[in-house]
């Protein structure tokens, strides 16, 4: 296994606005590689995730602050939790929106970190169960919520990726 500095993880900050972008194309674009026509993943494009972001980081919504993985201040990571925006959940449901690692970091235990403080996140704001919409087809991801207590519900849903429909399924992690 390849070295790695130290790894950190903090709030994300406007600075990192570009650091979370080029990670959330690549690793967009490692989970669609075998399930979109090679066109349809240049969907993943890092300008339009870069304003994206800035948008976001800069509204300092404090119900959904996201984390920043970083090893030698490079972003290599990045998770975004908050209220539940599935029309079935309740009020005490939350959901990680987004979790996403460098794949040239995948194993080292920081998406596990960046998942756990988004959970910690949602118990603090009452939550008491999150949902994480994830791949059908990306059973690295899958297996990975697995592994850390996640179960699927039974609910799907279909995301758009240019011109191609790729299902998610959803998964819950009980926060009490």
């Amino acid at each position: 296994m390849l070295s790695i500095g130290t790894v950190h993880v903090r709030r994300a900050e406007i600075g990192d606005a570009a650091g979370i972008a080029r990670v959330h194309a690549v690793g967009w674009r490692k989970v669609h590689l075998d399930l979109v026509p090679v066109e349809d993943l240049h969907a993943a494009d890092v300008t339009t995730r870069e304003a994206f972001w800035r948008d976001e980081l800069s509204l300092g919504a404090h119900d959904r602050e996201p984390w920043v993985a970083l090893v030698d201040d490079q972003v290599v990571g990045f998770s975004s939790a908050g209220p539940s925006r599935d029309d079935d959940a309740g009020p005490t449901t939350g959901e990680v929106y987004l979790a996403y690692v460098d794949p040239d970091f995948w194993g080292r235990g920081i998406g596990q970190t960046l998942v756990t403080h988004a959970l910690r996140d949602l118990r603090k704001r009452g939550y008491d169960v999150a949902t994480f919409w994830i791949v059908a087809e990306n059973a690295h991801a899958r297996h990975f919520a697995e592994q850390h207590g996640w179960t699927a519900d039974g609910s799907s849903r279909y995301e758009t990726c240019g011109n191609t429909q790729v299902e998610q399924t959803r998964y819950q992690h009980p926060l009490a």
